[in-house]
């Protein structure tokens, strides 16, 4: 009779498995009960770790949508229904912000996540609250650089202004281009400082490197092998969290992970697509994940449901975890920062870093050729977990210039 509480919003009861999940209070006026509870109707805990994840991302996504249509999202009032198709007979003749939003998203919008329009709908909102609703040609540079002290006096810093600016510049020019309207899009090409109110990722030190290593070792569960993951490959969070179990293979012996887009999860640009050799806490952790007997497809099914990656909530869980171990200072991002110093620490050419972190090369000659293979890739991975860099055979930088047995697309 007794309830057996799972981490996973479950709890099993005579043998049965239920989903419960408590509403967060700013969200509670919707709802007639603080807590969401019912059964699942199974007694397989694969079953429940499957439904419960569902059901759960399906909340969180709900959650999303009800909180960014609350009272206080920047011109709400006047996006409202900006999805919607025109009417007919203002639909020739309307080249105003909102006709601007709907043909954004019907363009671009679609098989995108709820982030997406989000953020459409929040920057243009934020553009109506400064200046008001326009006819496009109606904005002026003046209406631009109000715009830009309008955000900063807000208290947004550098980083969060550019991504502001820089979607309300892609919906503006797009718009300009299918209403056909050639003028100028005033919110191209306006200064301002990105460093502002910007705090500086740190790199985690070695010491601490190892330290957090060492406890994921000792926990060996799903979200230490993340960590580990990520700290020996400085993968992105998303580009981690979103593998399936198949993007592990294995190359003439050597272990690799290869990042790829997915459905669920894309990646940030073309270079992000990459074969790493796995070394350290990285090839730890994808042997234990190989060797588990759960039938998900996902490496870390916790975050995954199908449909999405659930990057947020891993970054939180994590996030957390090391702030306990490490500090306040560090993020699960920090450890990508960490990987270029510790791979220049090693005198690492700085294309082989670009390459193995999925970091864009910059120059003409970078996009000839298919870069280097994985053997040398792994070379330098291995010359990262050595106590000491041997004295005999250094790794010498001609060593890269034989001609590769295998290509990396």
């Amino acid at each position: 009779m007794l309830a057996t509480k799972s981490n996973s919003y479950t709890f099993q009861k005579d043998g049965i498995w239920y989903f419960s999940r408590r509403v967060p209070a700013h969200l509670r006026r919707h709802y007639r009960t603080g807590r969401i509870a019912y059964s699942l109707r199974t007694k397989s805990i694969r079953d429940t770790r499957v439904r419960a994840m569902s059901d759960a991302a399906k909340l969180d996504r709900h959650w999303h949508i009800l909180r960014i249509s609350s009272d206080d999202l920047p011109g709400k009032h006047l996006l409202a229904d900006a999805t919607q198709e025109p009417a007919a007979e203002a639909s020739i003749d309307d080249h105003s912000l909102k006709a601007a939003v709907a043909v954004y998203l019907r363009l671009k919008g679609n098989d995108r996540p709820p982030t997406f329009e989000a953020a459409v709908r929040r920057s243009c909102g934020y553009l109506i609250d400064c200046c008001g609703m326009k006819d496009l040609k109606e904005y002026v540079r003046s209406d631009a650089t109000k715009f830009r002290d309008y955000l900063f006096a807000k208290g947004l810093d550098g980083a969060s202004v550019a991504r502001i600016f820089g979607t309300v510049r892609a919906v503006t020019n797009l718009a300009l281009s299918e209403f056909g309207l050639a003028i100028v899009n005033p919110f191209s090409n306006v200064y301002f400082d990105h460093n502002v109110g910007v705090k500086k990722r740190l790199p985690i030190k070695p010491e601490d490197i190892k330290q957090v290593q060492v406890e994921c070792y000792k926990a060996d569960d799903e979200k230490r092998w993340l960590i580990a993951l990520i700290a020996d490959t400085g993968m992105r969070l998303a580009e981690g969290a979103g593998l399936l179990r198949s993007d592990f293979i294995e190359q003439d012996g050597i272990l690799c992970v290869k990042t790829r887009p997915h459905p669920w999860r894309s990646l940030k640009t073309a270079s992000s697509a990459r074969l790493i050799p796995l070394v350290g806490s990285a090839k730890w952790a994808a042997e234990r994940i190989l060797v588990q007997p759960d039938g998900s497809e996902f490496a870390f099914p916790n975050y995954n449901d199908g449909q999405r990656t659930n990057a947020n909530s891993a970054s939180a869980a994590l996030n957390k975890w090391l702030k306990v171990k490490i500090g306040p200072d560090y993020t699960i991002h920090s450890f990508r920062h960490s990987m270029r110093d510790r791979l220049r620490a090693v005198e690492c050419p700085s294309d082989v870093i670009d390459q193995i972190g999925g970091w864009l090369t910059h120059g003409v000659g970078n996009s000839y050729g298919n870069g280097y293979d994985y053997n040398t890739l792994n070379k330098w991975m291995i010359s990262l977990i050595r106590t000491k860099k041997p004295k005999n055979n250094p790794v010498k930088y001609h060593d890269f210039l034989k001609e590769p047995s295998s290509i990396i697309c």
